[in-house]
């Protein structure tokens, strides 16, 4: 495969090597830039580079990139449904606990062991761990996702999404009535210092995040929200939610779960447990994704219906069906 090729505009110098391929090539984290800095598999002016060398106007940006990741990992039969398929990339609706690609302590059983699995070509973006993988959903929320088959489809796509022009649309159940029928929530994200696995808001250092709401409906004691994401950091949602006091309903990581029925009224209170009881995760889905197909720019509107567990969760919660999908109106 020929080597991925930039020449640097005026606007782009200054930024360091690494910061800069980590934006271009979409999958790819700094980590992994610094990886194939330190091969030799990054280039200016045909010479390798550190990945923090500051880049100037005119330089030519050469990085080789991994092979096609059939060679270095095992495709596996596991569920996911395809949405939408053509050669340049495929949609797909992933059911809760399936995590989308390997990682440190799991190196299968994931979305893209399932998609090579079915023959699937990945773009080698993000190898060998994250092919094709153009943006993530945490292993317990459910919903539709968008996957690159090749490189400049992975490319484009990459910086729609860095455009904010990849509209990701989820439905959530939280605790507790929010104090305003929509909002924006901003708040820096960090790693929990108490556990790793767990982001925080931070009033200094972390990564900015935005999330948008709107209720659909609400109670006392939970409400059904539309979100829209503008920045996509780890767990951003949850994270978010557990700031605000209102987290998301049966969260096992962020107080969602048996820690909120105390001082709920009686009825509510076995009502939530009933509704805790079939809900294992939580009650978070990517319910809408639109985009522009990065070859024919084609809109494509896609919509997945809240899957078994969170549709019983929100009846016995006695959320309306009008406000059980995106684009309902609160009614309460």
């Amino acid at each position: 495969m020929p080597p991925w090729r930039h020449q640097v505009t005026s606007a782009e110098a200054g930024v360091r090597l690494d910061r800069f391929l980590e934006g271009r090539l979409g999958g790819l984290s700094r980590s992994q830039v610094k990886r194939l800095a330190d091969r030799g598999l990054v280039r200016i002016e045909g010479a390798p580079v550190k990945a923090g060398h500051p880049l100037r106007a005119g330089d030519l940006v050469e990085v080789e990139l991994p092979p096609p990741p059939s060679l270095e990992l095992l495709g596996e039969d596991l569920p996911f449904q395809v949405v939408y398929e053509d050669d340049a990339l495929l949609v797909v609706d992933k059911p809760a606990g399936l995590a989308v690609h390997p990682g440190a302590g799991r190196p299968g059983g994931t979305l893209v062991n399932a998609l090579l699995g079915r023959g699937i070509r990945l773009s080698p973006l993000g190898a060998p761990q994250r092919p094709g993988i153009v943006h993530r959903l945490d292993r317990g929320t459910s919903g539709l996702l968008v996957v690159a088959k090749r490189m400049d489809a992975h490319l484009a796509l990459a910086r729609a999404l860095a455009a904010h022009e990849i509209a990701r649309g989820y439905w959530a159940l939280v605790w507790g009535r929010l104090p305003a029928p929509q909002g924006r929530i901003t708040g820096a994200l960090a790693r929990s210092r108490a556990d790793r696995r767990r982001m925080r808001v931070v009033g200094v250092g972390g990564k900015e995040a935005a999330t948008r709401y709107s209720v659909l409906w609400s109670a006392p004691g939970w409400s059904a929200l539309a979100l829209s994401l503008e920045t996509g950091r780890t767990h951003q949602i949850r994270a978010h939610f557990k700031h605000l006091e209102h987290p998301v309903f049966g969260d096992p990581d962020y107080g969602g779960r048996i820690s909120r029925l105390a001082g709920l009224a009686s009825a509510d209170r076995e009502s939530a447990r009933e509704a805790l009881s079939g809900l294992s995760r939580q009650a978070l889905h990517a319910a809408r994704l639109v985009l522009r197909h990065p070859e024919t720019g084609q809109r494509l509107v896609f919509t997945s219906d809240l899957p078994e567990d969170i549709h019983q969760a929100a009846t016995r919660l006695g959320i309306p069906p009008l406000a059980r999908s995106l684009g309902a109106k609160e009614d309460s």
